[in-house]
């Protein structure tokens, strides 16, 4: 069989046993953060958060179409998608490792011996197999995100450009460069991730094209790559499109024209002079000239995926992101304008004092014309610094750097603690402990923030690891059968340093190549999105490019393995060895650990506790939602698999953008629109984006309807005169009341029928912020104009701080708080339940998404199932045994112990199930009581004696002070618990226990 047969035939066998993986492991339904908004958009090719993914989500509304219109199939059709863009990935990555194999152990001269497609087929199956299973990639490829479909571009990229290679000496090479730039451009619709392999490219062509390579030609190849990456980034990314727009402003605003003239006139002066280049380059023979020309009209080829986002904005769907159907409007989207920005030359330190803003100007499409809006660009601050690193002035991040950063109190940051950030924490833990996490082993998947305890790097070898960490003699059982304590013995990365030797070794170019690529899609991304702390989420998918370039050098660690064992065998056998010996280092111990925690068939619970959200809510109902896990997988929901259309989903967030103020009064399926009445023109871009606060010292509470009249008045009487002479809308008081039609609210059957001799005759709050945005507005008009006609729900996920202050109005029912006018007098923090609903949204309504069965429950899903033991379950039962309701509360806590993980994840877990048993001992329930009793306790002393052995271990880390508090608090509540049962041997064994503790920790 020939070496090119041979190639391909395992090329395509790693390709299909990775996809056949990732299928197996893929999740069923919708996830968690992005997926739902991606799913649901693609099914109905709609408009997801800037800066969009078009030609991502055509390819997965093809991959739908396999469900063959069974709706509940087509989420698992389009992480099938991803499962098959990784498989192709990973089909590219073999190519390439025997590529660069090849070049490097064989001559074309010589026809190649056996023993040497041994070794290039052994390092392609080691490499291309370690990455298809290693944690980044792997956790990608089963779900539909964009970066499997990123990946993919990436590896066709680098693979076509050793074609390339392999080829330029022949006529038509180029050819190769122009697939290049077409794969390019497609990739501009996926993820910007992919623009990253520019430099690599430049490099390899400098290498081929020069005859003595010197670090000055090397220098300014990596000038030339960088400066062809900028003008992708942002010229034609942007740059275009802002002068597109440049245009029209002048055709529409001084020439009188219509909209759109301009761009017709700038599309037409783009493509005759793209046309004349090449026509010209043509003609005098200039090939350089016309390869350019060639690439750059494919790259914009690809770029034109964009069509779609204008194409389908202006059909107006339902998920239509930035509303970016005018060529301004589709800047900002292009330019992520609702996202702030990080500095990345100069900028302030988190401890300086801002002294002035820098403004600039946006425009919005009015009826006839383009309307300047002047904007805040930046602030102006006393103390700035170049290449800032610690930039950002929300008070928790400060708060971080003080304390990661050791600054006392008095004393200004400086750059010396600058770099200490950037070198300690952007690169050592937002890069190098994810490097570690898949090459070397990962100790759990608790976000990490920097205590010892939470998503560390972690070996297996306990020496190293106790060094390292701590604790590692007093591991708990929770821990060492955690299916995410993932061990590789640093297998994997020593194969891999193995291999980058030998290469550097064997060939410093290629060596070099994949070196850039391994810096510019890790180091330059750390450097590139400069990240403020304590992340919503872990970042490590935006380094799998740099996974992807060491996988590289782990199947080049076979030729490297071989070349140490040669001088005791024969080279067959050596070859054979190092090839048996890697497989089993790298792919089959990655595969055997990461199975586990990298397996979601059996996770539904995303989609489930969508479905709780909006079987909380009573029909037409008004929900609002804040972040993306109370949002993305209900609109899945809705869009996809129809459920409770009648639900008008409302993203608070979202509503302080003129876009999305706009929709919401549009209906959508059985949903009507908000009955919001303020004209769109009085919320327009750049008006009453933020109103300030200024006290008339006004008598009472003022009405809201008369309250918003004020405030959208357009009369300068009504306004303040700011320091610029502009007047603008502000808000005189926060004391706020909105009157209440008891027959309508009886009608309507807003509360309770056993509630309604309690009904307010009025609301009456005080506003909190001193501010008003576009969203309160919105609120504020819902609240004038609904007469209660619409159930108004808030997401148990909305910060109280976006409620407006009417928190004491909220009544709970389970996921959601209905807007009632009963004024319950509670304690903080507690707000009245509607028991009966709970009860039956409880025993009815919810689904709990196999939790209780599932062999592994990831962190956000864990973060769910504490909430539910606590604020669902633990309160319904606890309420409905205070109410006398002891059957039911008995029922509910039963449910608990049937519905909830048979395992804990977290100390705080311990404390979260203290209602469920407590109810369980006074329901008669004491089995499933002590069971629940007998397993909390067993997990808190383990981690208690791990804590104190981190102390020993480690102690210039200091207590894990927040662990030991829940500890001591769970204990101290289990006691109380116990005290009241028959279980006197648990209760003196949990009495000492909490004496033991507060000996230890309180000293008393």
């Amino acid at each position: 069989m020939s070496y090119q047969k041979v190639n391909n035939m395992l090329g395509w066998l790693c390709a299909i046993i990775a996809t056949v993986v990732f299928i197996i492991t893929a999740e069923r339904t919708t996830s968690w953060w992005d997926t739902g908004e991606f799913i649901a958009s693609a099914y109905k090719l709609q408009i997801v958060h800037q800066p969009g993914a078009p030609l991502f989500l055509m390819v997965q509304n093809i991959f739908s179409n396999f469900a063959l219109g069974n709706v509940a199939q087509i989420a698992f059709w389009m992480n099938i998608g991803s499962a098959v863009c990784s498989g192709f990935t990973v089909l590219f990555l073999f190519w390439t490792i025997t590529a660069l194999g090849k070049k490097i152990s064989h001559s074309d001269e010589q026809p190649i011996h056996k023993n040497q497609v041994i070794k290039i087929m052994g390092a392609g199956l080691v490499g291309a197999l370690a990455y298809s299973f290693s944690d980044t990639f792997w956790y990608s490829a089963v779900e539909s995100e964009v970066y499997a479909m990123s990946s993919l571009c990436t590896a066709v990229v680098f693979w076509a450009i050793l074609k390339w290679e392999a080829r330029a000496d022949k006529p038509q090479a180029n050819r190769w460069l122009i697939v290049i730039a077409y794969i390019i451009g497609l990739s501009i619709g996926v993820h910007l991730l992919n623009l990253l392999v520019i430099p690599a490219i430049a490099l390899i062509i400098y290498f081929k094209k020069t005859d003595r390579t010197t670090l000055w030609g090397i220098s300014k190849a990596m000038i030339i790559g960088l400066g062809v990456l900028a003008l992708i980034l942002w010229g034609v990314i942007q740059y275009l499109i802002k002068y597109a727009a440049k245009f029209d402003l002048f055709f529409v605003n001084t020439l009188g024209l219509g909209f759109g003239s301009g761009i017709l006139v700038f599309v037409a002066l783009i493509l005759s002079t793209l046309i004349y280049g090449i026509y010209y380059s043509i003609k005098r023979g200039k090939v350089m000239l016309n390869t350019a020309l060639l690439a750059t009209c494919f790259i914009l080829l690809g770029y034109s995926s964009f069509t779609m986002v204008l194409l389908r904005a202006d059909a107006n769907p339902s998920l239509n992101n930035n509303d970016p159907k005018n060529v301004f409007s589709f800047l900002g989207y292009l330019s992520r304008e609702q996202y702030e920005s990080e500095p990345l030359i100069k900028g302030p330190y988190f401890d300086a004092n801002p002294t002035g803003i820098n403004e600039r100007v946006d425009y919005r499409k009015d009826s006839h014309q383009y309307a300047a809006i002047k904007r805040l660009s930046s602030y102006q601050f006393d103390r700035e610094t170049i290449f800032p690193r610690i930039y950002s002035q929300k008070p928790y991040h400060q708060y971080f750097y003080k304390g990661y950063l050791g600054i006392e109190e008095g004393r200004q940051a400086n750059f010396a603690d600058n770099l200490k950030f950037f070198f300690n924490y952007q690169i050592g833990h937002m890069y190098a402990r994810y490097f570690l996490w898949n090459f070397v082993g990962r100790q759990n998947d608790q976000q990490g923030n920097g205590s010892l305890t939470e998503g560390n790097w972690l070996s297996g070898i306990r020496a190293i690891d106790n060094l390292h960490l701590g604790g590692q003699s007093k591991l708990s059982d929770e821990m060492i059968h955690n299916p995410t304590r993932n061990t590789y013995f640093f297998l994997p990365l020593l194969i891999g340093l193995a291999g980058a030797c030998w290469h550097f070794k064997r060939n410093k170019k290629d060596a070099i190549v994949v070196g850039l690529l391994f810096v510019f899609t890790g180091l330059a991304i750390v450097i590139y999105l400069n990240q403020s702390p304590l992340q919503p989420r872990e970042r490590d998918y935006a380094y799998a490019g740099s996974f992807y370039a060491f996988a590289i050098w782990i199947g080049l660690g076979v030729f490297a393995i071989s070349e140490l064992l040669k001088k005791y065998a024969n080279e067959r056998n050596t070859a054979l060895f190092a090839t048996s010996l890697c497989l089993f280092a790298a792919p089959l111990i990655l595969i055997n650990q990461n199975w586990d925690d990298h397996n979601r068939s059996e996770k539904s619970l995303a989609r489930d506790v969508a479905k709780n959200y909006l079987e909380t809510c009573a029909p037409n109902a008004i929900l609002f939602t804040y972040g993306d896990h109370d949002t993305f997988p209900l609109w899945y929901l809705q869009e996809v698999e129809g459920v409770r259309r009648d639900v008008r989903i409302v993203v608070i967030s979202y509503l302080t953008s003129d876009w999305y103020f706009r929709q919401v009064k549009n209906a959508t399926y059985q949903a009507t629109g908000l009955p919001i009445t303020i004209p769109n023109e009085k919320v327009a871009k750049g008006i009453r984006e933020s109103l300030p606060y200024h006290d008339l010292n006004l008598v009472g509470s003022t009405d809201i309807k008369s309250l918003l009249d004020f405030l959208l008045s357009d009369s300068n009487d009504h306004k303040l005169q700011m320091r610029d002479g502009q007047y603008e809308n502000f808000l005189p008081t926060k004391q706020l009341r909105l009157a209440v039609n008891k027959s309508e609210v009886i009608k309507n059957r807003v509360v309770p029928q056993e509630w309604e001799n309690e009904i307010s005759n009025q609301l009456e709050w005080t506003f909190r912020n001193d501010y008003v945005t576009r969203a309160d507005l919105g609120l504020m008009s819902v609240l004038a104009n609904n007469n209660w006609q619409r159930p108004i729900y808030f997401s148990s996920m909305v910060p109280s701080e976006n409620l407006m202050g009417l928190d004491k109005y909220m009544v709970d029912e389970g996921f959601a708080k209905r807007l009632m006018p009963i004024e319950a007098k509670l304690s903080e923090g507690e707000s009245l339940i509607n028991i009966d609903k709970l009860y039956k949204n409880i025993v009815e309504k919810y689904a709990w998404g196999n939790i209780h069965q599932a062999t592994y429950i990831d962190t956000d899903s864990f973060r769910f199932a504490g909430m539910y033991a606590e604020e669902i379950f633990g309160k319904a039962a606890r309420t409905l045994f205070a109410q006398g309701k002891t059957e039911q509360a008995r029922q509910v806590a039963v449910k608990a112990f049937n519905e909830l993980p048979q395992r804990l994840y977290s100390m705080a877990d311990v404390t979260s199930y203290v209602d469920v048993i407590d109810t369980l001992y006074k329901t008669g329930e004491n089995k499933l009581a002590n069971q629940l009793v007998d397993r909390n306790i067993k997990f808190l002393t383990e981690h208690m004696d791990y804590y104190q052995q981190l102390a020993t271990d480690k102690p210039e880390a200091g207590l894990e002070v927040q662990h030991i508090k829940i500890a001591l608090d769970s204990v101290d509540r289990y006691e109380r618990i116990l005290a009241n049962t028959k279980e006197k041997d648990r209760y003196a064994y949990v009495a000492d226990l909490g004496r033991k503790y507060k000996m230890m920790y309180l000293g008393d």
